[in-house]
């Protein structure tokens, strides 16, 4: 691997005063341009329904022996925090489609577990 100054192993290459490869990457920048890291709202998503899911579940074992308004109120309670934590994220600047998918998905997964929980008494 060529570099620009002749001394390190891992120089940019260049050509002329374009750097045409990286030395993490063996493509020009004109297909991987310099950029940082942005999550996407598929991870906050991701991340919402997964946890969701694992407290909920942990909510709904734990509480079996008690009345089914103590389990509602408090997987309410933690969709609402995780929502909010999840729109705090980032989820509040991703587009309306994730939003309303998020919503959704966060509402049912909470009717599930309000369903199953009314159905003991």
């Amino acid at each position: 691997m060529r570099d620009v100054e002749g001394e390190g192993e891992a120089a940019d290459i260049m050509a002329g005063d374009r750097r045409i490869a990286r030395a993490d990457s063996a493509l020009p920048d004109s297909i991987i341009p310099d950029a940082a890291y942005r999550p996407v709202p598929i991870a906050w998503f991701t991340a919402a329904f997964l946890l969701q899911m694992v407290m909920l579940t942990f909510l709904f074992v734990v509480l079996l022996a008690k009345p089914a308004w103590v389990t509602i109120a408090l997987a309410a309670t933690a969709t609402g925090v995780l929502g909010a934590w999840t729109w705090d994220r980032g989820m509040k600047a991703a587009g309306t489609g994730w939003q309303i998918a998020t919503a959704t998905m966060l509402a049912l997964q909470l009717g599930l577990v309000c369903l199953g929980a009314a159905a003991r008494g």
